[in-house]
């Protein structure tokens, strides 16, 4: 630098000899620190924010009022039947058409439910579990054909894949039965404990691996623990990571323990009794979703962007069990309607203590369905009426 000073003195002097050697110190100052902070501080290229919100037009004002009216006709003869303590909404496009919360998060305080109040979603979670497994799998991070016993080496299985934990075809038995005289219930069970206990016990499958389908809650238990293999993270933070975040989902978390049970919205029997705190509910990934119906239409709004790729969106919404005929099929992570003639629609059930709830996706008409009740009730599943009063679509 002192050489390229002296050059600059020289050059400059026999330009104009009356420039003062001042003036040059000062030039060859800004010269340096130009040069210096263009080095400290490169351009910083701004990350791209992604955008999973809606992305269809609001349907027209007349066609809402029109449509309003069928849909607070059902809910007042069905939803509302009894007493209804919970969140309803239907959406059209992505857009709220139609909005109802009742009742209360917590009867003993006289904490009422609003829209903004999470509630268990019981086995609705089982969406939201499938969809980070495929997140992570459009990352390559997963491979839906590959053995469990690539990620959970002490998985005790070696022919389930998987794909087969999406889809109830793994042949596993249920944790609440297995668990009965080998685990202390006054103590709380979670996902890593039924891992051991099933390696340790040497638990039988209930049919071989692909056979058939039956539903059953201990696949999913898998597929949490799955994800934090792969992620190295907690599945609490990495659904946070995943999916809440990403889908401003502010008002979603997955329970862990009881101190959060008691801090949330209770569920309650028929007669009101509310339920307690037992040693199965420490497990997550089947249920432990806690999250509202705005919450849950974000991610249904998700499902129509690049938040899942085509193809794997094109896995998860088909049938993979027609060992029986019927109308009734599981895709990856839900359940399914579909009959000759007639168009499919996907949807999910709840049924947790008192937490019950339906969550329903006619694609084809962008019509998004969910009923949330923390107090048992079945009149949430009673949602046929509605469905085909929207389309052509199996009873």
């Amino acid at each position: 630098m002192n050489l390229f000073y002296i050059i600059l003195s020289n050059f400059l002097s026999k330009k104009n000899k009356f420039i003062p050697a001042s003036f040059i110190s000062f030039l060859f100052f800004l010269i340096i620190c130009s040069c210096g902070g263009a080095a400290k501080n490169p351009p910083v290229a701004k990350k791209a924010v992604l955008s999973f919100a809606t992305p269809f037009d609001a349907p027209s004002p007349a066609w809402i009022k029109k449509t309003n009216s069928i849909i607070d006709s059902f809910y007042q003869k069905t939803i509302c039947y009894r007493e209804f303590s919970g969140q309803f909404l239907v959406a059209k496009n992505g857009h709220v058409i139609y909005e109802r919360t009742n009742g209360y998060a917590n009867k003993e305080s006289k904490w009422k439910l609003t829209d903004t109040t999470s509630i268990h979603v019981a086995s609705i979670s089982k969406v939201a579990t499938a969809i980070a497994v495929l997140r992570l799998a459009d990352q390559k991070l997963i491979s839906l054909d590959e053995k469990v016993t690539r990620y959970l080496p002490k998985f005790p299985y070696p022919g389930v894949t998987v794909r087969m934990l999406l889809n109830h075809r793994s042949g596993l038995q249920y944790y609440g039965y297995f668990t009965v005289g080998i685990w202390p219930k006054d103590q709380m069970l979670n996902n890593t404990n039924l891992l051991t206990l099933m390696q340790k016990n040497k638990i039988p499958l209930n049919y071989s691996p692909g056979k058939r389908f039956a539903y059953c809650n201990t696949n999913f238990a898998f597929l949490a623990l799955i994800v934090e293999a792969v992620t190295k993270k907690d599945f609490p933070t990495a659904m946070n990571e995943l999916i809440f975040q990403p889908l401003k989902m502010n008002n979603s978390f997955i329970l862990q323990n009881k101190d959060q049970f008691n801090k949330h919205a209770q569920s309650y029997k028929p007669n009101g009794v509310k339920h307690s705190f037992i040693y199965l509910d420490g497990v997550y990934g089947d249920k432990n979703l806690y999250t509202t119906a705005k919450d849950l239409l974000l991610l249904d709004n998700a499902l129509y962007t690049s938040f899942i790729s085509d193809s794997l969106k094109n896995q998860m919404f088909k049938g993979y069990s027609y060992e029986k005929a019927g109308t009734n099929n599981y895709g990856l992570g839900w359940r399914m309607k579909e009959a000759a003639g007639k168009l499919s629609y996907f949807f999910h059930t709840a049924w947790w203590h008192g937490s019950t709830g339906i969550y329903a996706r006619l694609e084809k008409e962008h019509i998004t369905i969910i009923a949330l009740s923390n107090n048992f009730s079945r009149s949430v599943y009673m949602i046929s009426p509605l469905v085909l009063a929207f389309g052509n679509y199996p009873n």
